[in-house]
């Protein structure tokens, strides 16, 4: 069962955008406070009355976020 449901962050053109790696979810904000609670929110309404099991996950699965950032070089 994954413990974790996986999102990767970047930005748009003028917005932060969020994209789930295991469902499909995604959200757009202005600032990475308001991408967390959007994708907190978005997930919970994808999910709402499902069994989690079913979907592979265990029953508290945990939101691991990764940002990717424009290369340096």
């Amino acid at each position: 069962m994954k413990r974790t449901i996986q999102v990767r962050i970047g930005r748009g053109d003028r917005l932060f955008v969020a994209e789930c790696l295991d469902l499909p979810v995604v959200t757009q904000a202005a600032t990475l406070d308001e991408l967390a609670t959007n994708i907190r929110e978005a997930i919970g309404l994808h999910l709402e009355g499902v069994d989690l099991t079913v979907l592979g996950f265990s029953a508290n699965p945990t939101i691991l976020a990764a940002m990717e950032l424009e290369a340096v070089a």
